[in-house]
C-alpha cells in the first residue's frame, strides 16, 4: 500500500486522503445493497433470504441503494480522513524508526488513532446514512422521509441542532477505532508476510492481505456497530423516554436481554459486508497507485 510520499509540492501531501477517500466510494458503490441488508436485519426485520425478499415486493429494487448519497458522501469523509492519517501517520512512525518495519502493536496505534480521526470526520454522514436506511422500517407517522444526504443533514441541523449531527459519535468513534485497528494494522501486516516470508506476487500479496484485513476489521468492530446502530435509530416513546440512555446502558442492556452473541447479530452479512467493501477498498487504491506511478504522478 502506500510508499513514503516524496517531498515538495501539496499533491504528495494530499495524495493518500483523495486516494482513500476515492477507493472507498468506488467500493461502495458496489457493496451499498448489503450493507442496507445489514441494517435491516440488525434492526429486527428478519433473515437475509427475509429481508430481500420483503424488500424486493415492497420497495423495489431502488431500495438497496437507499442512502447511496449517503454512503457516498461518508466515504469522502471517514475513509479520506482515516485513509490518509494512517498513511501520514505510518510513514511518520517509519522515519522516527530510522526505515525500519513497524512492529504490530505501533500499525495498530497507528490504526487506532486514524479510525478515531476519521469517524470524528464523518461521524454526521454516518449518521444520515443510517437514518435513511432505517427510514422504511419505522411507523409511517414517524417516517423522516429524507431525500438525499444533503436533505438529512439540514433537516437534522434544523430540527435538532449542529450538535445533533454527531448523535451517536461517542460509538461510532469506538466502533471506527476498533475496525482501523483490525483492517489497518494486519493489511500492512499480512502484506509484509505474504510478499516477504511468502514470496507471493503483487495481486497475489493484495488479495491475500486484504481478505485478512477483511475478516479482522469485521471481527472486531461488529459488537460497536451494533451499539452504534441502536443508539442511532432509537426513537422516544409515547412519554418521551428513549430506550437508551447512551451507548454503555444500551450494551448493558443488550448484554443482560440476549448474552455477549446478541451483539454479533446479523455477524454473516456483516461479515459478507464489511469484509468486501475492505478488500475492493484496498484493491482499488491499488490500482490507483499504479495508474499513478504510470502517469508519473
Amino acid at each position: 500500500m502506500g510508499e513514503k510520499p516524496k517531498s515538495g509540492g501539496v499533491w504528495p501531501t494530499v495524495k493518500p486522503f483523495v486516494n482513500g477517500g476515492a477507493s472507498g466510494m468506488l467500493a461502495t458503490c458496489v457493496i451499498q445493497p448489503i450493507d442496507m441488508i445489514k441494517v435491516r436485519i440488525q434492526l429486527g426485520q428478519g433473515s437475509a433470504v427475509d429481508v430481500t425478499k420483503t424488500m424486493l415486493k415492497n420497495e423495489g429494487f431502488g431500495a438497496f441503494y437507499k442512502g447511496l448519497s449517503a454512503g457516498l458522501l461518508r466515504q469522502a469523509t471517514y475513509t479520506t480522513a482515516r485513509l490518509g492519517s494512517f498513511r501520514i501517520l505510518t510513514n511518520k512512525a517509519i522515519e522516527a524508526n530510522e526505515g525500519k518495519p513497524l512492529p504490530l502493536y505501533q500499525k495498530a496505534l497507528c490504526g487506532l488513532t486514524a479510525g478515531a480521526i476519521g469517524a470524528c470526520v464523518g461521524s454526521p454522514a454516518d449518521l444520515a446514512l443510517i437514518r435513511m436506511q432505517a427510514d422504511a422500517t419505522l411507523p409511517l407517522a414517524q417516517r423522516r422521509h429524507y431525500t438525499n444526504a444533503f436533505h438529512a443533514l439540514s433537516r437534522i441541523v434544523a430540527d435538532e441542532g449542529v450538535l445533533a449531527l454527531w448523535k451517536g459519535a461517542g460509538p461510532t468513534v469506538v466502533r471506527a477505532m476498533a475496525l482501523n485497528m483490525g483492517m489497518l494494522a494486519s493489511y500492512d501486516q499480512s502484506v509484509e508476510f505474504c510478499r516477504d516470508n511468502l514470496g507471493m506476487s503483487e495481486a497475489a500479496t493484495v488479495v491475500g492481505a486484504s481478505s485478512v484485513s477483511g475478516f479482522f476489521a469485521a471481527a472486531c468492530s461488529l459488537p460497536f456497530d451494533y451499539v452504534k446502530t441502536q443508539i442511532q435509530k432509537m426513537q422516544p416513546d409515547a412519554e418521551g423516554k428513549l430506550p437508551y440512555s447512551g451507548s454503555f446502558d444500551c450494551a448493558m442492556k443488550t448484554l443482560k436481554a440476549g448474552g455477549p452473541f446478541k451483539f454479533y447479530t446479523g455477524f454473516p452479512v456483516y461479515c459478507v459486508r464489511i469484509a468486501p467493501h475492505v478488500m475492493m477498498t484496498w484493491i482499488f487504491l491499488n490500482q490507483i497507485q499504479k495508474a499513478e506511478k504510470k502517469l508519473g504522478l
